[in-house]
């Protein structure tokens, strides 16, 4: 072996020279692979390897290679954040390196390539770190043969390209990876998708210093041993939802530093004795199933500066021995049911986040919080928090600069004397619901604001001119809603980075402000906003919601706002004075449009086709205008439409069979009532409708649209828009500023429908309310409109049904509202049940209907002289006319009045029973059919 002598530092030491072979090797380990620098942060250490020149063939000199000191072999390599971009595979020469013990590939890019499987053969390894390196595929099995690894981490290999993980670990599971490494200290699949269990035996791994398993889909329930193992400074199983566990209880102290379980499915409560994780610098339980109350214990946690529990059910008081926890830096507890005031804090001087949000807090605001002059964020909103607050507190808190006290009861006082006023600087400044009367004169002086909210308060009259020159530069989010104002608007916004603007619900007057082009969320409804839409609209980049409704606006709807619909979600233009046609909406395929609310305008002409384009649209609302045109069927090409409202306008004619359409397969809510539509009801959709025949009520969620978009130099802002409709039911106009995603409703009243109602709809188990009034149908009631238990609402009168009402009908346990009035329906109303509460005036119109709410008894009204088997016999037109005569002939004899009335009585049962007899063959054709 070739020796050579080198000098550093007046040190002279022995360096081995590489074996050919492996020098060989690495070379063309190199040369299989591109250097991208573009990347990433990277450092190409690989480009300083020369395979000639002096000393440039010895590896062991090579920058990332490391060797043995007596034999030259290659046993470590590091070539972490290399600009490596390439695929690799088992016939790499990089698994020639036999005496490999540490390899770390990490930060590289291998292009969707697997783990080769020939890793398996590096049996030397105790090191091993392929993170963020873009593999892809299946983790090899043969991983687990490297029984001597104390280091393995293989976490985020996500892929944006191929949208996966690294491995979907189909074979093997967790278990069969690790069954063979006992002798692992770290540990670090973060971000894998395992979709497995945690091994029992995990928890007799004793060397295990660091368990990263966050985000890995993992399953079953965690062994509770894991938490107390005798090295381990890191557990992280955060983000794993369908992973179950307790916290156990804890006899010994425990060197753990870290411990995150947020976004995991751990339940049940904290023991007392969690006060022996005395060594915990980091507790995250965020987004657990947590309950029950928070240990005053923790307050013995005295090394945490990192204290998450949000997002739980924990009750009870916040603890006052978090006085204790003097290190903390974060202290989080929103989104809980706690209760009770809130403790003095004054100690936790390093606090820079407190987050007391959204729990059931009540008291003053204690003035001590003032003491805290590191804190940077203070969110209090959405408690039960009452009294005086004077907001000179927060002047004194030099380093705060997001303060959210919205959504309580509280009154703000301020102080214009105060001189610390121009030397705040808020960055987010929410005051929602604070009793304000007036803008707050400090805000005149912040230059640096992001966020600002003082929406549902009483702040009247006009806003002051200063608030057009406050943080030009900075403000992205403005939200005044729900308050006083009147005067009017400027005629362009001045904020040139403004992507959020709320005015909505107040008396401002004017024209539209032109937003900047930044814009992404807009809502100036419910104003007294006139003219038309400037053309400047149409110069937005990407907007996500556009509210004008509820205004005065006329003119005709700008064509360019059609070409918005590749980033706008929703667009609400409803209750103004728009007239003319719709313009071409979803011009190109590539839309996101969800929802469109044009109703109450005067629009004229067709529904554009090219809304077909529109393949997320959710709901189309276009009622109460002057639209004409036959039933649009190509919305059936839709995938995903819940809500057609088409009422009150002028469409016509025959509803046609879809052809080649799916036929609307999501859908929730149909209203094509007062139109002009002629010819049976469009039973050929009914089988179709996927989402009305099924009943699932847990869990359920709202309809309606949920987008993201980041904030410069705060985080991702993200805002929920649930749809709205005002449709019919129960009789009554009513408005849903919410709709269940089970909530089912149909109504096609006051049209020209004829025929009968087709047994089908029986199907529609979700169904809340079917309305078909108003229209010319026969037949009978089907008796399959009994299975709709979910129904509330049920409406057909002012048609020619005839028949008896079904005693089914008497199963709808929660039909509040029933109207069959002014039909041709004969016999008993069925009693007993919700029938009983039902007024007489939804039967009336019904001459043939009898009972008790009609005060009407339902007695034989056959004459004993008749013969028993006249009717049982007779079962044909010609038969009954002969009976009828013999009444007239009786007439003759017995006296003409008497006779008369007689043959009334018996046309009228016998047109009743014959009525009766033809639904019940209709029904067995219906059921033989189906």
């Amino acid at each position: 072996m070739v020796l050579e002598i080198v000098v550093a530092n007046s040190f002279t030491s022995v360096q081995p020279a590489c074996h050919d072979d492996e020098s060989s090797a690495l070379m063309q380990f190199k040369d299989s692979f591109a250097i991208h620098k573009s990347a990433s942060l990277c450092d190409p250490k690989v480009l300083q390897w020369k395979s000639h020149g002096v000393n440039s063939s010895n590896c062991c000199l090579w920058n990332g290679v490391q060797c043995d000191g007596k034999t030259g072999h290659v046993i470590g390599l590091d070539l972490s954040s290399s600009c490596l971009f390439g695929s690799t595979n088992s016939n790499s020469t990089l698994f020639n390196l036999v005496h490999l013990q540490s390899l770390n590939l990490a930060d590289n890019d291998f292009n969707s390539s697997e783990i080769p499987v020939a890793v398996g053969k590096l049996l030397g390894l105790t090191y091993l770190n392929l993170s963020h390196c873009f593999f892809w595929g299946q983790i090899p099995l043969e991983i687990s043969h490297l029984y001597k690894l104390s280091h393995l981490d293989l976490s985020f290999n996500h892929n944006e390209n191929v949208h996966s993980i690294i491995s979907k670990f189909r074979s093997p599971n967790l278990g069969s990876l690790l069954q063979n490494l006992t002798n692992l200290e770290v540990l670090d699949l973060s971000g894998v998708d395992l979709s497995s269990r945690v091994p029992d035996y995990l928890a007799n791994f004793t060397s295990l210093t660091y368990i990263m398993l966050s985000d890995c889909e993992l399953q079953g329930e965690f062994p509770s041993g894991a938490f107390q193992l005798p090295n381990l400074r890191i557990l992280d199983v955060s983000s794993n939802g369908n992973l179950k566990g307790y916290i156990p209880d804890f006899h010994h102290k425990s060197p753990l530093k870290e411990l995150k379980l947020g976004g995991s499915g751990f339940s049940g409560g904290l023991p007392s004795s969690i006060k022996m994780l005395d060594s915990l610098d980091l507790l995250d339980f965020q987004d657990c199933n947590f309950s029950g109350p928070i240990p005053s214990s923790l307050g013995k946690l005295t090394q945490l500066t990192f204290l998450v529990l949000s997002e739980n059910s924990f009750s009870g008081h916040i603890p006052r021995s978090f006085q204790n926890l003097t290190r903390l830096t974060k202290l989080v507890l929103r989104y809980n049911p706690l209760f009770g005031p809130i403790p003095s804090l004054s100690n936790l001087t390093n606090l820079n986040l407190l987050d007391f949000s959204d729990n059931q807090l009540h008291g003053r605001v204690p003035q001590s919080l003032s003491n805290l002059m590191n804190l940077e964020t203070l969110y209090l909103h959405s408690n039960k928090l009452n009294g005086a607050l004077e907001f000179d507190m927060f002047f004194r808190m030099k380093s705060l600069a997001y303060l959210d006290l919205g959504r309580n009861n509280l009154s703000l006082l301020f102080s214009k004397g105060n001189k610390n006023v121009t030397s705040s600087k808020f960055k987010l400044l929410a005051l929602e619901s604070c009793n304000l009367s007036e803008f707050p004169y400090f805000i005149r002086h912040q230059n640096e604001l992001e966020r600002l909210s003082l929406a549902k308060n009483q702040i009247c009259c006009e806003i002051p001119k200063w608030m057009w020159k406050t943080s030009i530069d900075t403000l992205v989010s403005f939200s005044i809603e729900d308050n006083l104002l009147t005067g009017f608007l400027p005629v362009a916004l001045p904020w040139v980075n403004l992507l959020t603007f709320g005015v909505s619900f107040n008396r401002l007057q004017g024209t539209l402000p032109i937003p900047p082009p930044s814009i992404v969320f807009y809502n100036v409804s419910n104003n007294l906003l006139s003219g038309e839409v400037p053309i400047m609209f149409c110069n937005l980049s990407s907007p996500y919601n556009l509210d004008l409704s509820n205004n005065t606006l006329d003119g005709n709807i700008p064509e360019c706002l059609g070409n918005l619909s590749s980033t706008l979600y929703v667009l609400n233009l409803r209750n103004n004075f728009f007239k003319g046609i719709i313009p071409k909406i979803c011009n190109n395929k590539a839309s996101n449009l969800r929802i469109i609310y044009l109703s109450y305008n005067k629009l004229q002409g067709q529904l554009p086709r090219t809304l077909s384009n529109c393949k997320m649209l959710e709901g189309i609302v276009v009622s109460n205008n002057q639209l004409s045109d036959v039933f649009p069927s190509w919305l059936g090409s839709l995938p995903v439409l819940k809500l057609l409202i088409l009422q009150h306008n002028g469409f016509y004619g025959v509803i046609e069979k879809p052809k080649g359409y799916i036929g609307f397969p999501e859908l929730r809510v149909l209203d094509i009532s007062f139109n002009n539509f002629t010819g049976e009801l469009p039973s050929h959709y009914v089988s179709s409708w996927n989402a009305m025949k099924a009943i699932d009520p847990h869990p359920f969620t709202y309809l309606g649209v949920i987008f993201n978009f980041t904030v410069p130099k705060t985080a991702l802002y993200q805002d929920k828009i649930r749809f709205t409709i005002t449709i019919t039911t129960k009789g009554v106009n009513r408005y849903y500023g919410a709709i269940q995603d089970i909530f089912a409703f149909i109504d096609m009243s006051s049209n020209k429908f004829e025929g009968e109602i087709s047994t089908l709809f029986g199907n529609l188990k979700s169904f809340r309310s079917l309305n078909l009034s108003n229209n010319m149908l026969t037949g009978c009631i089907p008796s399959s409109l009994g299975n709709l238990t979910e129904l509330e609402s049920l409406d057909l009168s002012q048609n020619n049904l005839s028949g008896e009402i079904p005693q089914q009908l008497k199963q709808l346990m929660f039909l509040a509202s029933f109207n069959v009035s002014y039909n041709k329906l004969t016999g008993p109303i069925p009693q007993g049940n919700q029938f009983s509460a039902f007024e007489s005036s939804s039967f009336e119109g019904n001459p043939g209907l009898c009972g008790d709410i009609l005060f009407k008894k339902c007695g034989d009204l056959e004459p004993l002289s008749l013969p028993p088997s006249a009717f049982e016999k007779n079962d044909d037109l010609e038969s009954m006319f002969k009976l009828d005569w013999k009444f007239v002939l009786i007439g003759f004899v017995s006296g003409l009045v008497v006779g008369v009335a007689l043959g009334d009585m018996v046309i009228i049962r016998r047109h009743g029973w014959l009525v009766k007899m033809q639904c019940k063959r209709r029904r067995r054709r219906r059921y033989q059919r189906n």
